[in-house]
């Protein structure tokens, strides 16, 4: 009887580590079952991850691009804007020319007034002398400066013919 229960505690024995292998098993099965699912979800995001990666590349690509654009467009621009500078520069130097010669000729044409009163009381008038006035450059604005000289000159012209009409 002995060996009866012997064997049936050595059976109860086996039977409870089958139970537990089973159960053990089973956990391992739904783990593996995890991981292969676990896989293809990280597969799929690897796979998204190549596809942005290369739309990325070719963001970049398209970047560099309009940047090397942008650099070529900067650089003409600020050529023209320099271009245009010393334009500017050379305008505003024909027309303070200008300016300087029309003072003159109004400075002349003040010193002439002065001048008239007293030579008609010294005698007969000599009659003041016109202004001669350099034309300018043309080409560009120098048209406008070329005229703007010519105007001036008619004005002393016309300044002068009244001092000697006053002096007469």
């Amino acid at each position: 009887m002995m060996t009866f229960f012997v064997s049936m505690a050595a059976d109860v024995l086996v039977a409870v580590l089958l139970v537990a292998t089973i159960v053990s098993s089973v956990k391992l099965s739904r783990r593996i079952s995890r991981l292969k699912a676990d896989e293809t979800a990280l597969r799929s995001t690897i796979g998204d991850l190549v596809v942005a990666s290369a739309t990325a590349e070719r963001a970049i690509a398209g970047l560099r691009a309009t940047l090397d654009e942008c650099d070529r467009t900067l650089t003409e621009r600020l050529a023209a804007a320099d271009r245009t500078s010393t334009d500017l520069v050379a305008h505003v130097q024909a027309g303070e020319s200008v300016i300087s010669r029309i003072a003159a000729i109004v400075g002349q044409a003040r010193t002439a007034t002065v001048a008239a009163p007293a030579a008609s009381s010294a005698g007969p008038p000599a009659g003041p002398r016109p202004v001669a006035v350099e034309t300018a450059p043309t080409g560009g604005n120098g048209e406008r400066v070329g005229a703007a000289l010519a105007a001036a000159q008619a004005l002393s012209e016309r300044a002068l013919d009244r001092l000697r009409a006053r002096a007469a």
